[in-house]
């Protein structure tokens, strides 16, 4: 990270609320659910997909979690009953995980099962390293009793490639992303050119090993890296899809789907968007520096 995206970040907590709310608006889909679907909908008019993701992370009061549990189901019943090519992702320490794992286990235990009953799946996303050993048990457990589940790994984790040889044999269902929380060295391979090496020989891995991969990345590079695969194992259309975030790179969404593949956008909704928006502003400098600007009233001069 250079000097001057150091600088950036640091200063990004001093930017009020209501200019980072102005930003929110292209990475978040509103506050409420009907927000979402909404938005759900004109993604799938434009030929995409979506995954619908409840912010909020790091719940300790079991009412809060099953309140979260209560939101998840009645997504899906929305979903089906308006139709809309989509499924949901879940974060772990929403529901629980951090204060009991066997409650948060049951949690997601009923968010699968509400999803199978329209035919539908859940996506577990992977938090910090924390989380990682509990999230893929989890995981595991629950695939296993309704097979309708898939877990996110983290390129830049140094156990990933482990990981993927541990897979569940029955339809392993994996999402391969970067990964975006501050990890110690002996956990996380460091440098932008060593994360991309690890993410192609991840993802190389993966669909050798027969596993359902949903790209995650708007780095240009690995998108190629992932065609190159993809010809290169003959791949059919059902075995893969690209994954990109709700506000990120729509020219390069155009593009994907102009070629042909699957694209699921990542929508996120809720109360809790700032600090989801404070991590994205923070890993995409330049975007925060124009909020920073706008903070400090230097808008453009002509």
């Amino acid at each position: 990270m250079s000097l001057t995206t150091r600088l950036i970040a640091a200063t990004l907590p001093l930017v009020p609320k209501l200019v980072v709310g102005r930003i929110a608006r292209r990475y978040v889909a509103g506050e409420t659910r009907a927000e979402a679907l909404a938005m759900v909908r004109s993604l799938n008019e434009a030929g995409a997909c979506a995954t619908l993701d409840l912010l909020g992370e790091e719940v300790s009061e079991r009412s809060k979690a099953e309140a979260a549990v209560a939101e998840y189901i009645g997504l899906f019943e929305d979903i089906e009953r308006q139709r809309l090519d989509a499924n949901v992702s879940i974060k772990l320490t929403l529901l629980g995980l951090k204060s009991d794992e066997g409650f948060c286990r049951e949690n997601v235990t009923r968010i699968a099962a509400t999803a199978a009953k329209s035919g539908n799946f859940v996506r577990i996303d992977m938090e910090d390293s924390s989380c990682t050993a509990a999230t893929l048990r989890i995981y595991e457990a629950v695939h296993s009793e309704h097979g309708n589940l898939g877990c996110v790994l983290q390129a830049y984790m140094r156990r990933t490639l482990d990981d993927i040889g541990r897979l569940p044999a029955d339809q392993p269902n994996v999402r391969l992303c970067k990964g975006i929380y501050i990890e110690p060295r002996p956990l996380a391979w460091k440098g932008y050119e060593t994360v991309r090496a690890n993410y192609t020989a991840a993802l190389e891995k993966l669909l050798r090993n027969n596993v359902y991969v949903a790209i995650a990345t708007h780095d240009e590079h690995l998108v190629c890296e992932a065609e190159v695969l993809i010809d290169k194992l003959v791949l059919t259309p059902d075995r893969y899809e690209f994954q990109m975030l709700l506000g990120v790179d729509e020219e390069l969404r155009a593009i994907l789907l102009e070629r042909g593949h699957k694209l699921r956008v990542y929508v996120p909704y809720g109360r809790d968007w700032y600090r989801y928006s404070m991590r994205r502003l923070r890993e995409n400098p330049e975007v925060a520096r124009h909020v920073l600007r706008a903070a400090l009233g230097l808008g453009s001069r002509r």
